[in-house]
């Protein structure tokens, strides 16, 4: 069966893909845009081809929110190998070096994880989608290029052991936003000696959102034809309020959200909901935009919801 779209809508809001093996993000974007015939659509943070999982699309007006989930902290599986280092960090890449790894002990894996649990200077590997005068740094690569990278502090909250086997080590990382793991790997396989590479990469969770919820293209498919489209858009598009959980939220008459819309500034209602950003609600309990609460008790506008809502 055809499982494109005959038409183009608007539809709001953020669907959860279980990214395939071999896809880009953009890939993988452009299918799912295309099973649900949506008009507009973005994704919130690359994967490379090599990794699967987690991957939250924006439809719509959620578009204007995704920074929200690109900043967000992430939780990987990564499977590597050690003792052989490649010129990508990951299995596409050509080895480089070898390195024996026959006398590595538990005990040299537990301090590798002690020494990069907590907050550390990364340097962002050279195969990135970072950007150096306009150029990606990847294709910058291929072309036999290296450019010096500034380090940026990240965070690594969780490195958990869950599998070591002879040269093949797999870990779950629980990190901020901005860390590469194939870096992370890297500088792993330097700190015992021996160099490594990420084989398998995983994203689990997203903010608040996590891989058990999210669909495959595959199943996308299949529901879209057992169900129909707009059946699976009910059921499937999540609200942008569920990605700020803990944001204040603040409830508001259609009039007020109106004034908001148009560029007005409006009284908040009675509270003590402290200053800073909030989550705007309709009476009804829906998501209607986000607003900066002033030390005055005005509400300012911040980005709104014009789309139908969700």
């Amino acid at each position: 069966m055809n499982h494109t779209a005959t038409s183009l809508r608007l539809i709001d809001g953020i669907f959860l893909l279980n990214k395939p093996l071999g896809f880009s993000s953009n890939q993988a974007l452009q299918k799912a845009k295309r099973l649900l015939g949506a008009k507009k659509a973005g994704h919130t943070g690359s994967l490379d081809p090599l990794a699967t999982g987690l991957l939250p699309l924006c439809f719509g007006e959620a578009t204007k929110f995704s920074s929200y989930l690109l900043n967000a902290d992430k939780t990987y599986e990564v499977t590597a190998q050690l003792g052989v280092s490649t010129t990508t960090g990951d299995s596409e890449g050509d080895i480089i070096a070898k390195q024996p790894t026959s006398a590595m002990t538990l005990s040299d894996i537990e301090a590798a994880i002690s020494k990069f649990t907590g907050s550390y200077e990364q340097v962002p590997p050279m195969y990135s989608a970072l950007k150096h005068q306009g150029q990606p740094l990847y294709k910058l690569a291929r072309q036999g290029k290296t450019i010096e990278r500034q380090a940026r502090l990240i965070t690594i909250y969780t490195l958990q052991l869950l599998a070591f086997h002879g040269d093949t080590l797999t870990l779950r990382v629980a990190c901020s936003k901005g860390t590469y793991i194939r870096s992370l790997i890297e500088d792993i396989g330097q700190f015992l000696g021996c160099g490594g590479h990420i084989t398998a990469l995983h994203r689990t969770a997203t903010g608040c959102y996590n891989i058990a919820n999210a669909l495959s293209l595959e199943q996308l498919a299949t529901r879209i034809d057992q169900n129909g489209i707009e059946a699976v858009i009910n059921e499937s598009l999540l609200s942008v309020a569920d990605c700020l959980p803990a944001w204040p939220q603040i409830c508001l008459c259609e009039e007020d959200l109106c004034a908001l819309r148009q560029g007005k500034v409006i009284a908040a209602p009675s509270g003590s909901i402290a200053c800073g950003p909030v989550k705007l609600m309709t009476k009804t309990g829906v998501f209607a935009g986000l607003a900066e609460l002033a030390a005055d008790h005005q509400l300012v506008g911040k980005r709104l919801w014009h789309g139908v809502y969700r």
